[in-house]
């Protein structure tokens, strides 16, 4: 179980750090919300790829189709993190 859970912080550390990397514009954040973003990305990646080719994590938890669905997930919920983070500010 504790491996399980490591394994996923890394990985979403992994996912976030590249979407940061790969997505332009600066993103303030914390490593804290970087792995969050990686692992919230890793669900949403995981969801699309079930969607698109009927995957599950039966099939295996740790494969290479599965660290690149992270990564396409971590960059759209940085994508949509930035764009509504950037609605926050109020106007006087």
């Amino acid at each position: 179980m504790l491996g399980l859970i490591l394994t996923i912080i890394i990985v979403g550390l992994i996912a976030g750090l590249l979407a940061r990397v790969i997505v332009p514009g600066k993103q303030s954040m914390s490593i804290g919300t970087t792995i969050v973003i990686g692992i919230v990305g890793s669900f949403v990646g995981g969801f699309l790829g079930y969607l698109l080719f009927g995957k599950d994590a039966a099939d295996g938890l740790l494969q290479p189709s599965g660290i690149i669905g992270s990564i396409i997930g971590a960059i759209i919920v940085l994508l949509v993190w930035t764009r509504v983070g950037g609605r926050r500010s109020i106007n006087q």
